[in-house]
């Protein structure tokens, strides 16, 4: 009989591996309910798939509590608290950001909690702005201890004022569709004119006798320890054909968004605050939204590690945003910290790489170190 080489060495030497390398743990139950506000078209779902899901449709939120439970979120403890707010899919953020706050509210009538920590992915990190200054102005006290945006044009994005200017003939058809899909397939009340112009920094019609538009959004909304106790923000750029086709198409073949230069107002006029520095071709956006528009309050770093939990952590390297319209060169033009997702891969829209669950559970944790 041939003689077989021992798996005794390796099995001791992988054994010893593991017990040098740190075990995989989830994240803590935050002390506060984790309420999720979508964005743009989205609602408990976003053209068909699940928002705020992995690519399989599981809700990132949802923990794993119940009895041989599958379809589950296995790095969150298992009696965390997690809701999915549902507003208009295409409206401004302040109908959309007064209609969270009474969905947050009854939310926390649900958990019996007084206080509540929010996540909102694009608009709806816009939209959790105007609900935290509304729960404040009911509660007589700051509600939310914190308030995180993922991917959220806070200094308007490119792609709402090209939405707008493509001409009264095309815009209406867009509108009408918007309306159309909004209110049959989500709830009643869609605008799509009226979500674009909110996403556009500088007021787009001054003639429509309203004033519209992020800039003056950021002056009624500010960043303030008032409204919310934690401010920060996540920011994500594509890179490479590794990202969601439909953003893939629009860069290549409409425009290229120049998200990395600086200015502190709309200086190239193109809807979003800042200003190209002449390189297109270059992943400074997530195919919607440059990245000189999308830091609020803290910079926030994630980390994600092959053998140990993911982390979500303050990135010191870049000072807060505490000024809306006025944010430093550094601040919008940093690359720090940028993380290499689109749009809505982000939110498992498409299938990826990416670990959407682990991901939002490290966003858990650092929600329950800044409780």
């Amino acid at each position: 009989m041939r003689n077989t080489p021992s798996l005794l060495p390796a099995l001791l030497a992988v054994g010893a591996l593991g017990l040098a390398m740190p075990a995989h743990a989830g994240a803590s139950k935050t002390r506060y309910p984790v309420v999720f506000a979508h964005g743009m078209a989205g609602f408990d779902n976003i053209l068909g798939y699940d928002y705020w899901g992995d690519d399989y449709g599981t809700f990132v939120g949802d923990p794993c509590d119940e009895l041989l439970e599958i379809y589950c979120n296995n790095d969150l403890a298992s009696t965390q608290k997690a809701y999915v707010a549902q507003v208009q899919a295409f409206q401004t953020s302040e109908v959309r950001g007064l209609d969270l706050a009474n969905d947050i509210e009854g939310f926390m009538t649900t958990a019996g909690s007084q206080y509540v920590n929010l996540i909102g992915h694009s608009q709806g990190g816009i939209d959790i702005r105007k609900a935290a200054r509304v729960l404040r102005e009911r509660k007589g006290y700051t509600a939310v201890k914190v308030l995180i945006s993922v991917s959220s044009p806070h200094r308007g994005s490119p792609v709402a004022q090209y939405i707008l200017k493509l001409g009264p003939g095309v815009t209406s058809v867009v509108d009408a569709l918007a309306t159309y899909y909004g209110d049959t397939i989500y709830q009643s009340g869609n605008d799509g004119v009226a979500g674009a112009k909110q996403l556009v920094y500088d007021d787009f019609d001054p003639n429509d006798g309203k004033t519209t538009g992020m800039k003056a959004f950021n002056a009624a909304y500010p960043i303030s320890t008032t409204y919310a106790a934690k401010w920060g923000s996540l920011i994500t750029a594509q890179r490479g054909i590794s990202v969601n086709p439909a953003l893939y198409l629009l860069k290549e073949f409409l425009f290229d968004i120049d998200g990395d230069g600086y200015c502190l107002d709309d200086c190239d006029k193109d809807g979003a605050a800042g200003k190209g520095d002449g390189i297109k071709d270059e992943d400074d956006d997530d195919g919607l939204v440059g990245i000189n528009s999308q830091q609020m309050g803290t910079r926030l770093k994630y980390t994600d590690n092959a053998f140990v939990f993911d982390s979500v952590t303050n990135d010191t390297s870049v000072s807060a945003v505490t000024d809306l319209n006025a944010p430093t060169s550094a601040q919008m033009t940093s690359t720090s910290s940028v993380i290499n997702q689109d749009h809505i891969d982000v939110i498992g829209v498409g299938p990826d790489t990416f670990d959407e669950p682990e991901f939002y559970a490290a966003i858990f944790q650092y929600i329950y170190s800044n409780e």
